[in-house]
């Protein structure tokens, strides 16, 4: 039997639920089922479950009475919704023209996103992959991304009609706004066990398994202050095997973070006070 490597996260790594704190639940549940094309799993006066089929994937946390408009620390960049097919993508694209005003839209190489940001100012992406064989490899090993124009017409050509995102959607990757690239490094890389795989000026991309990117950091606002008041609540990062979480329970008490053992895992803080919740991927078991 081959011993499970601890001291870095298994391939099978991944992103799990994402929760956001949010002023206007109504507006907010409105936007992800229509635009994005989140089905609505679970909804009450202060919170809403948004997934695809019976995987929920975002919660909203309605706090209407505790968060300002605007906030000035670190958390989120944005969300990103990975779909399975580029006629997924081109439905998401009719959906944004039709209900919404698209952002951005890039070809990163190894894979095509379009960008948008919801009413309350929550940096979106949706995106498919390129085929894994096709992503272009530098010489020691890492991915290349790059951001190119991305052909619309192409994409929006490929839609199907579909109002919702088809089974096999997930969070590929969440983007953060940190003040330090360094303090995320030796979080995100020399404890969790990320491996870097890009980096660009104020940015870096960090990965399990020679993924693309998991998990993005950037400097380019220049936050200083730690994660409050609306936007980002809390993702999950979900392991494949309870060795790996051992794994990383131990190199975090080896580091003296302190950290919150739950029923299926463990809760620990990132430099900026971002909620990392850590759990054994149950959909593996």
């Amino acid at each position: 039997m081959t011993a499970v490597n601890t001291t870095v996260l298994p391939q099978e790594t991944r992103i799990g639920r994402t929760a956001l704190h949010v002023s206007e639940l109504e507006e907010l549940t409105k936007f992800y089922r229509t635009v994005v094309g989140l089905s609505v799993l679970e909804k009450s006066d202060t919170r809403s479950v948004l997934g695809v089929a019976d995987t929920p994937l975002l919660l909203l946390e309605g706090e209407a009475d505790a968060f300002t408009r605007h906030r000035s620390g670190t958390g989120l960049y944005h969300i990103a919704f990975r779909v399975p097919s580029r006629g997924a993508l081109g439905d998401a694209l009719v959906r944004v023209r039709d209900h919404w005003q698209l952002g951005g839209a890039s070809d990163h190489w190894v894979s095509e996103a379009l960008y948008l940001t919801d009413p309350e100012g929550n940096g979106i992406e949706i995106y498919r992959n390129f085929p894994r064989e096709d992503w272009p490899i530098s010489e020691d090993g890492t991915v290349r991304i790059s951001t190119e124009p991305l052909a619309l017409d192409s994409i929006e050509a490929a839609a199907s009609g579909a109002n919702q995102v088809p089974p096999g959607t997930d969070i590929g990757h969440v983007h953060l706004e940190v003040s330090s690239l360094s303090a995320f490094r030796d979080f995100y890389v020399d404890t969790l066990g990320f491996e870097v795989q890009t980096t660009v000026p104020a940015a870096a991309f960090v990965s399990a398994g020679g993924y693309h990117h998991h998990i993005g950091a950037n400097t380019w606002h220049h936050r200083t202050n730690p994660v409050s008041g609306r936007g980002l609540s809390w993702f999950e990062v979900l392991v494949p095997e309870r060795e790996s979480l051992d794994g990383v329970r131990e190199r975090l008490a080896a580091k003296g973070i302190s950290l919150t053992v739950t029923d299926d895992g463990l809760v620990v803080h990132d430099p900026d006070e971002i909620e990392v919740r850590i759990r054994v991927d149950s959909s593996d078991q």
